[in-house]
């Protein structure tokens, strides 16, 4: 069931959204540049895929700096600071629903280097599921969090996750990006 509504989920987002999709890839393209960013990461017992994102930083931005962003970083670009606020820079993912790399919710995909973070009992439990767009540590602290509160919230939701708690955690991550808005 999870499936058939990552699925039927979406489609309709992807229709529903295409002509946003349209403007904020012209909008990218009219700075220069590719208008997609993929970046490797790890999902489902460890399998890595490329997760797909609107451009929202500089071309090479990761050769200028790491994998993690702050809210202030000066790579990302004007577009960015907005898609990011509104986190319209997610939208492509739905992509990665469609493929099967992910799932509307589950925890939030690491980067492969992100693996020492993590002890193996705690990265095994992470990826026994898929990585969703949202989380429940999205859905409560945005982007606030502390590793340590986002691995105890995605372990949480691995262990309560039904569909019913799926749906809870998507209204919960729109009130948070209505509300907080992104970084």
């Amino acid at each position: 069931m999870k499936r058939l509504f990552d699925i039927l989920f979406s489609s309709v987002a992807l229709l529903v959204l295409s002509p946003v999709m349209i403007l904020i890839a012209l909008w990218i393209k009219k700075d220069g540049g590719a208008v997609l960013y993929t970046q490797t990461r790890v999902g489902f017992k460890g399998r890595e895929f490329k997760l797909f994102k609107f451009r929202s930083m500089v071309e090479d931005a990761d050769k200028i700096g790491g994998y993690s962003t702050l809210k202030d970083d000066n790579r990302i670009t004007p577009i960015g600071q907005v898609i990011r606020k509104t986190s319209l820079d997610e939208i492509p993912q739905f992509l990665n629903v469609m493929l099967g790399d992910m799932s509307l919710v589950g925890p939030r995909p690491n980067v492969p280097a992100q693996r020492g973070e993590y002890t193996k009992e705690q990265w095994d439990l992470r990826n026994s599921v898929l990585p969703g767009i949202t989380g429940l540590a999205q859905a409560i602290n945005r982007s606030s969090a502390t590793w340590q509160e986002r691995y105890d919230l995605d372990a949480q939701y691995v262990s309560k996750r039904t569909f019913l708690f799926d749906l809870k955690i998507i209204l919960m991550t729109v009130r948070q990006v209505f509300l907080k808005g992104g970084y």
